[in-house]
Protein backbone atom coordinates (compact mmCIF):
# COMPACT_ATOMS: atom_id res chain seq x y z
CA UNK A 1 0.00 0.00 0.00
CA UNK A 2 1.75 3.36 -0.95
CA UNK A 3 1.80 6.23 1.63
CA UNK A 4 -0.49 8.26 -0.46
CA UNK A 5 -3.22 5.33 0.22
CA UNK A 6 -2.84 4.68 3.67
CA UNK A 7 -2.79 8.85 3.68
CA UNK A 8 -6.50 9.13 1.92
CA UNK A 9 -7.74 6.11 3.83
CA UNK A 10 -7.75 2.49 2.26
CA UNK A 11 -11.67 2.27 3.71
CA UNK A 12 -13.79 0.42 0.97
CA UNK A 13 -16.48 2.83 1.73
CA UNK A 14 -16.49 6.29 -0.03
CA UNK A 15 -17.65 9.62 1.29
CA UNK A 16 -19.79 9.87 -1.67
CA UNK A 17 -22.06 6.73 -0.42
CA UNK A 18 -22.99 8.34 2.80
CA UNK A 19 -26.52 8.83 2.00
CA UNK A 20 -29.33 6.23 2.63
CA UNK A 21 -30.48 4.67 -0.78
CA UNK A 22 -34.00 5.59 -0.33
CA UNK A 23 -36.58 4.49 -2.52
CA UNK A 24 -34.97 1.37 -3.54
CA UNK A 25 -36.47 -0.85 -1.10
CA UNK A 26 -38.66 -3.56 -2.16
CA UNK A 27 -41.82 -2.86 -0.88
CA UNK A 28 -45.26 -4.82 -0.75
CA UNK A 29 -48.45 -2.83 -1.91
CA UNK A 30 -52.00 -3.93 -2.50
CA UNK A 31 -53.93 -2.50 -5.23
CA UNK A 32 -57.63 -2.41 -5.75
CA UNK A 33 -58.36 -1.92 -9.48
CA UNK A 34 -62.02 -1.76 -10.45
CA UNK A 35 -62.86 -2.92 -14.13
CA UNK A 36 -65.61 -3.46 -16.65
CA UNK A 37 -66.52 -7.43 -16.34
CA UNK A 38 -65.84 -8.53 -19.94
CA UNK A 39 -63.58 -11.22 -21.36
CA UNK A 40 -60.18 -10.34 -21.82
CA UNK A 41 -59.81 -7.79 -18.90
CA UNK A 42 -57.86 -9.14 -16.36
CA UNK A 43 -55.25 -11.16 -19.43
CA UNK A 44 -55.17 -7.31 -20.43
CA UNK A 45 -53.74 -6.58 -16.19
CA UNK A 46 -51.72 -9.95 -15.70
CA UNK A 47 -50.14 -8.91 -19.54
CA UNK A 48 -48.89 -5.41 -17.92
CA UNK A 49 -47.45 -7.45 -15.24
CA UNK A 50 -45.82 -9.95 -17.35
CA UNK A 51 -44.48 -8.02 -20.14
CA UNK A 52 -42.63 -5.80 -17.56
CA UNK A 53 -41.52 -8.62 -15.52
CA UNK A 54 -43.00 -7.76 -12.36
CA UNK A 55 -44.25 -10.61 -9.76
CA UNK A 56 -47.85 -10.19 -8.69
CA UNK A 57 -47.78 -11.93 -5.02
CA UNK A 58 -51.58 -12.57 -4.80
CA UNK A 59 -54.36 -12.04 -7.07
CA UNK A 60 -58.01 -12.04 -6.55
CA UNK A 61 -60.97 -11.32 -8.37
CA UNK A 62 -64.88 -11.18 -8.15
CA UNK A 63 -67.86 -9.30 -9.68
CA UNK A 64 -69.01 -6.88 -7.25
CA UNK A 65 -71.92 -4.81 -9.26
CA UNK A 66 -73.73 -7.56 -11.40
CA UNK A 67 -76.31 -4.97 -13.11
CA UNK A 68 -73.05 -2.18 -13.95
CA UNK A 69 -71.01 -5.44 -14.87
CA UNK A 70 -68.28 -4.29 -12.94
CA UNK A 71 -65.29 -6.96 -11.18
CA UNK A 72 -62.48 -6.23 -8.55
CA UNK A 73 -58.86 -7.51 -8.99
CA UNK A 74 -57.26 -6.89 -6.09
CA UNK A 75 -53.35 -7.57 -6.74
CA UNK A 76 -50.76 -7.92 -3.86
CA UNK A 77 -47.08 -7.18 -6.04
CA UNK A 78 -43.73 -5.96 -4.78
CA UNK A 79 -41.59 -3.85 -5.92
CA UNK A 80 -39.63 -0.21 -5.67
CA UNK A 81 -41.38 3.08 -5.12
CA UNK A 82 -40.75 3.69 -8.63
CA UNK A 83 -42.19 0.43 -9.67
CA UNK A 84 -45.10 0.69 -7.68
CA UNK A 85 -45.75 3.79 -9.24
CA UNK A 86 -45.29 2.96 -12.63
CA UNK A 87 -47.70 -0.12 -11.55
CA UNK A 88 -50.64 2.12 -10.88
CA UNK A 89 -50.21 4.61 -13.68
CA UNK A 90 -50.13 2.26 -16.40
CA UNK A 91 -52.87 0.30 -14.78
CA UNK A 92 -54.84 3.44 -14.69
CA UNK A 93 -54.44 3.76 -18.25
CA UNK A 94 -55.71 0.31 -19.51
CA UNK A 95 -59.34 0.94 -21.18
CA UNK A 96 -61.55 -1.52 -19.12
CA UNK A 97 -59.66 0.12 -15.73
CA UNK A 98 -62.31 2.75 -14.07
CA UNK A 99 -60.57 3.31 -10.79
CA UNK A 100 -57.08 2.03 -9.36
CA UNK A 101 -56.66 2.27 -5.48
CA UNK A 102 -53.03 1.68 -3.24
CA UNK A 103 -54.46 0.37 -0.21
CA UNK A 104 -50.74 0.47 1.52
CA UNK A 105 -50.80 4.50 1.26
CA UNK A 106 -54.09 5.52 1.37
CA UNK A 107 -54.83 4.73 5.06
CA UNK A 108 -55.72 2.00 6.79
CA UNK A 109 -57.58 -0.95 5.09
CA UNK A 110 -58.24 -4.73 6.28
CA UNK A 111 -56.38 -7.43 4.20
CA UNK A 112 -57.82 -11.03 4.98
CA UNK A 113 -57.00 -14.39 3.12
CA UNK A 114 -58.64 -18.15 3.39
CA UNK A 115 -56.84 -20.81 3.87
CA UNK A 116 -56.92 -25.01 3.29
CA UNK A 117 -54.51 -26.63 4.57
CA UNK A 118 -54.07 -30.71 4.94
CA UNK A 119 -52.12 -32.23 7.78
CA UNK A 120 -50.81 -35.49 7.80
CA UNK A 121 -50.19 -37.46 10.86
CA UNK A 122 -50.53 -39.72 14.18
CA UNK A 123 -51.04 -39.81 17.82
CA UNK A 124 -48.59 -36.70 18.99
CA UNK A 125 -48.64 -34.73 15.79
CA UNK A 126 -52.60 -34.98 15.51
CA UNK A 127 -53.40 -33.52 18.86
CA UNK A 128 -50.53 -31.28 18.82
CA UNK A 129 -52.15 -29.99 15.01
CA UNK A 130 -55.80 -29.48 16.75
CA UNK A 131 -53.91 -27.96 19.51
CA UNK A 132 -52.31 -25.19 17.61
CA UNK A 133 -55.58 -24.93 14.89
CA UNK A 134 -57.60 -23.93 18.15
CA UNK A 135 -54.95 -21.28 19.62
CA UNK A 136 -54.81 -19.85 15.51
CA UNK A 137 -58.93 -20.28 15.44
CA UNK A 138 -58.92 -22.89 12.29
CA UNK A 139 -61.30 -25.04 11.77
CA UNK A 140 -61.37 -28.60 11.17
CA UNK A 141 -63.44 -29.13 8.31
CA UNK A 142 -62.35 -33.00 7.00
CA UNK A 143 -60.75 -35.68 9.15
CA UNK A 144 -59.65 -39.29 8.38
CA UNK A 145 -58.16 -41.89 10.53
CA UNK A 146 -54.75 -40.22 8.42
CA UNK A 147 -55.29 -36.44 7.89
CA UNK A 148 -57.11 -33.22 8.96
CA UNK A 149 -57.92 -29.91 7.02
CA UNK A 150 -57.93 -27.18 8.46
CA UNK A 151 -59.33 -24.16 7.36
CA UNK A 152 -58.02 -20.80 8.39
CA UNK A 153 -59.19 -17.04 7.60
CA UNK A 154 -56.78 -14.20 8.53
CA UNK A 155 -54.45 -11.29 7.76
CA UNK A 156 -51.50 -12.90 5.34
CA UNK A 157 -48.96 -13.14 7.53
CA UNK A 158 -51.32 -15.01 10.46
CA UNK A 159 -52.06 -18.02 7.67
CA UNK A 160 -48.25 -17.69 6.83
CA UNK A 161 -47.16 -18.53 10.64
CA UNK A 162 -50.19 -21.09 11.16
CA UNK A 163 -48.65 -23.20 7.97
CA UNK A 164 -45.14 -22.58 9.14
CA UNK A 165 -46.34 -24.43 12.24
CA UNK A 166 -47.80 -27.22 10.50
CA UNK A 167 -44.93 -28.09 8.48
CA UNK A 168 -43.18 -30.24 11.06
CA UNK A 169 -46.47 -31.92 12.42
CA UNK A 170 -47.08 -33.07 8.24
CA UNK A 171 -48.26 -30.44 6.20
CA UNK A 172 -49.18 -32.08 2.80
CA UNK A 173 -51.24 -29.40 0.82
CA UNK A 174 -52.13 -26.11 1.33
CA UNK A 175 -54.27 -23.68 -0.92
CA UNK A 176 -55.11 -20.26 -0.47
CA UNK A 177 -57.40 -17.55 -1.93
CA UNK A 178 -55.13 -14.61 -2.07
CA UNK A 179 -56.00 -11.58 -0.36
CA UNK A 180 -59.05 -9.52 -0.33
CA UNK A 181 -58.77 -6.45 0.59
CA UNK A 182 -60.62 -2.99 1.43
CA UNK A 183 -59.69 0.29 2.94
CA UNK A 184 -61.42 1.52 6.58
CA UNK A 185 -64.08 3.99 7.54
CA UNK A 186 -65.60 5.72 4.43
CA UNK A 187 -62.94 8.11 3.61
CA UNK A 188 -62.15 5.94 -0.02
CA UNK A 189 -64.59 4.23 -2.12
CA UNK A 190 -64.09 2.76 -6.07
CA UNK A 191 -66.27 4.83 -7.91
CA UNK A 192 -68.89 2.74 -9.61
CA UNK A 193 -70.28 0.93 -6.70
Amino acid sequence: MSALQIKRGSSKHSAYNLRPNYGNEIETHTLAVLVDNEAGVLARVIGLFSGRGYNIDSLTVAEVDHEGRKSRITIVTSGTPQVIEQIKATLGRIVPVHDVHDLTVEGPSVERELALLKVSGKSDKRVEALRLADIFRANVVDSTHESFVFQITGAPDKVEAFADLMRPLGLVEIARTGVAALSRGKDIEMSGL
